[in-house]
């Protein structure tokens, strides 16, 4: 028996992370489990020099930190926050993968969500895949999602319709 009682959503904002949360919300859904909802911003200190911490980075990073939490409570309906229990994150990283593994340990979650844009073998090869480091470094299984989704993923409006 499959039991998840805690499933991660690893989102970037992007297409295939809002393909992500469809999955992650039907799964928390289907298994009543809460549903962590996590987005890693770039630590602006490992980007700049030391020369601009002194003035600008601590106002910068805690910006970028102010605005990723305002994205992710956006993508979370009050029907998250209550049926699912669903828990923004925001996590400060100059690695993104490595900080949702450890989310995901500290929280002992039980499966992490992550979309994955499917770049071809060139630009993987340039520039890495967080997928990819996430599901070989993990704790805990890791579904990717690529979007679009596959036909079997129907929009939460025409799943009430049927449920109704």
């Amino acid at each position: 028996m499959i039991r998840l009682k805690k499933i991660l959503v690893a989102t970037d904002f992007g297409e295939s992370s809002e393909a992500a949360l469809t999955y992650g919300r039907d799964l928390a859904r289907g298994f009543d489990a809460t549903l962590h909802v996590l987005h890693v911003v770039q630590n602006v200190y490992t980007q700049f020099g030391t020369e601009a911490y002194v003035s600008v980075l601590p106002d910068l990073q805690r910006d970028v930190e102010d605005t990723a939490r305002l994205q992710i409570d956006g993508l979370l309906s009050e029907e998250d926050r209550t049926t699912l229990h669903a828990t923004p994150v925001v996590r400060t990283s100059g690695t993104t993968a490595s900080a949702i593994v450890e989310y995901a340990s500290e929280a002992k979650i039980d499966l992490i969500i992550t979309g994955t844009h499917g770049r071809g073998a060139v630009a993987h090869m340039l520039m890495g895949s967080v997928a990819e480091r996430v599901v070989r470094t993990a704790p805990c299984p890791v579904l990717t999602v690529r979007h679009p989704e596959r036909e079997f993923v129907l929009p939460d409006a025409l799943v009430a319709v049927a449920r109704a």
